[in-house]
């Protein structure tokens, strides 16, 4: 009876470990593959990615243009002017 018992649950485990190694081989076989998508994309750069650095871009040049302006503005109404200010652009009309 315990040759019986014995048998039977060797038998009955048997199907865990093939699960168990089916599923090990799987994650062997598919890790290149992961491991070369990923790197490809830490190099590419996508569209959407290339847009917002874009639009970051024109935004801090933007914002240099209007700080500039408003540091030419203040110079020429406190009468202190650089050579390259056009204070001709800022009088009153």
């Amino acid at each position: 009876m315990k040759r019986l018992l014995l048998l039977f649950a060797g038998l009955s485990l048997s199907g865990c470990v093939v699960g168990t190694l089916a599923s090990a081989a799987v994650d062997v076989a598919t890790l290149p593959v992961k491991v070369a998508s990923a790197g490809v994309d830490a190099v590419t750069t996508s569209q959407s990615e290339k847009d917002e650095k874009l639009g970051r871009d024109m935004r801090k040049q933007d914002e240099a243009r209007g700080r500039q302006w408003r540091l030419a503005y203040d110079r020429c109404r406190k009468g202190r002017a650089l050579p390259t200010d056009d204070c001709s652009a800022f009088q009153q009309r």
